[in-house]
């Protein structure tokens, strides 16, 4: 956790003292040589350091255009870069005077993103990171600082449940390591077993399951802060396949199959926001739910053209075994109504055409025209964390390209919309009733998030790195803060 230190900068006893300056703003008195190190740093858009005639190393980081917290999250990653690459043991942060406890906290939590690393199957051993303290003048840090670093706590944690191997997080043994990890953080998480999920009639999970050797996990993780066992809870539902080959419409190995140990990663955000909930100690009941398979193309593999009946009762003509996604969380979404929502919340590496549409730093948001209130929530909170998602519409026409001649629904829409297309097929299992009813209404209000492309980046920028981003995590707390 992050030391709170006070009193003059002249007098700290730190091998590195770091700052993220205003260009024409607050400077420390570290003489003419703070303006030269300002403006390399200005120069390389990055950081400048220079030795102090104590000794102490100083490192300057100019502030960027990034909005509101961001810009402080920003520079806190760069700082943790500049302090990684001179293998300091410590460092401390000065906080400039008047900014406020969130300033404060985005430093910690920048700091603390941006020094993530995965080294778990490296055979060198993992490298330090730099114990971290944050001078300020003000008093009232704790509680900021504090809570930033238990949300980049549980965003790393869920970084590291993306990077795993696949081999390594099969759903037998991601359901026992996310169980233990929520466990700890004082939540009661349950896993069912195939027997479990067969019983429920879960037959978009099983289907998907077919061709597995593995068999699957639904585990439901809950937070029920005292006093508020019986309230009606948040629920949120992430897509948790395990590795997704694309099944027998099988994927292109490279730039798309070689990644796909990232398609768990809305189960991670969920997962990820659930240990950081009860960690944080946050006053709301909260139910994830995380259907878990991989999609594989071996032994009674389902297939183009197989009907599959869902925990709801729909049909469901598979056209396209890449569209797995959606039938794991169909399922999900349909055994929510029994839950009682307030509303309910999926997060889905879903659609390739999400990034079509939106690029890699900005997930989608969907959600029906009565549920716009909860899709400007979670835009809201996606701008407050950096966690960028932007609204698409979801109008009743998209229905018509889910349309089959045999079932009462297909699992694909076709090329057009894709994204959106994808979030119809979720909607239709989140309406009362049964598939053939007349005039279904919705059982509790539901917002789609699709991150497809910011949850595993190609490349790193600000706090986030190559690989597992933990894209989701900080933005389902906001929300549940709020």
């Amino acid at each position: 956790m992050t030391t709170l230190v006070s009193g003059p900068l002249s007098s700290l006893e730190a091998p590195v003292l770091a700052f993220a300056l205003e260009a024409d703003g607050w400077r420390p008195d570290l003489g003419p040589a703070l303006e030269v190190a300002v403006q390399d740093a200005t120069a390389s858009k990055s950081s400048a350091s220079l030795v102090l005639e104590d000794g102490t190393r100083a490192i300057v980081v100019v502030l960027g255009d990034q909005p509101g917290l961001e810009r402080w999250r920003w520079a806190a990653a760069a700082i943790a870069k500049a302090v990684a690459g001179i293998e300091a043991e410590a460092v401390t942060i000065a906080v400039p005077p008047g900014e406020s406890a969130e300033t404060a906290g985005a430093l910690v939590e920048g700091f603390r993103l941006g020094a993530y690393g995965y080294h778990d199957f490296k055979s060198a051993d993992a490298p330090d990171v730099a114990a971290l303290s944050l001078w300020s003048e003000a008093s009232d840090l704790e509680d900021a600082v504090r809570t930033a670093d238990l949300r980049a706590q549980a965003t790393n944690w869920a970084r590291d449940l993306v990077n795993t191997p696949p081999d390594a997080k099969m759903p037998d043994a991601l359901a026992e390591r996310v169980s233990k990890e929520a466990r700890s953080a004082g939540l009661r998480a349950e896993v069912w077993d195939k027997e479990r999920i067969e019983d429920e009639k879960m037959g978009g999970l099983l289907g998907v399951n077919r061709g597995s050797l593995d068999p699957p996990r639904f585990v439901v993780l809950e937070w029920a802060p005292e006093g508020h066992e019986s309230d009606d809870p948040v629920v949120f539902v992430g897509k948790t396949v395990t590795y997704d080959t694309g099944g027998l419409s099988l994927k292109p190995t490279k730039d798309s199959m070689d990644k796909m140990k990232a398609d768990m990663g809305g189960g991670a955000a969920v997962a990820g926001a659930l240990v950081g909930a009860a960690r944080l100690e946050l006053r709301v009941r909260v139910i994830g739910l995380l259907p878990m398979s991989d999609n594989r193309p071996g032994g009674r593999a389902y297939a183009p053209g197989d009907v599959l009946t869902m925990h709801s009762g729909t049909t469901v003509e598979v056209m396209n075994t890449d569209a797995e996604g959606r039938l794991l969380l169909a399922d999900a979404l349909s055994y929510a109504r029994s839950l009682h929502p307030r509303y309910v919340l999926d997060a889905a590496t879903l659609t390739g055409a999400q990034g079509v549409a939106l690029g890699e730093r900005v997930a989608a948001v969907v959600a029906r025209p009565d549920d716009q209130d909860l899709a400007d929530r979670v835009h809201s909170a996606g701008d407050a964390t950096g966690d960028l998602a932007w609204p698409l519409p979801l109008y009743p026409h998209y229905q018509d390209q889910l349309k089959s001649d045999t079932a009462d629904m297909s699992n694909v829409g076709g090329r057009m919309a894709g994204t959106i297309t994808a979030a119809a097929f979720l909607e239709h299992f989140t309406l009362e009733g049964g598939p053939g009813d007349s005039d279904r209404e919705p059982a509790y209000p539901w917002v789609h998030v699709d991150l497809a492309r910011p949850a595993f980046l190609d490349s790193p920028y600000g706090y986030r790195p190559k690989g597992a981003t933990g894209f989701g995590v900080r933005l389902l707390l906001d929300l549940l803060t709020d």
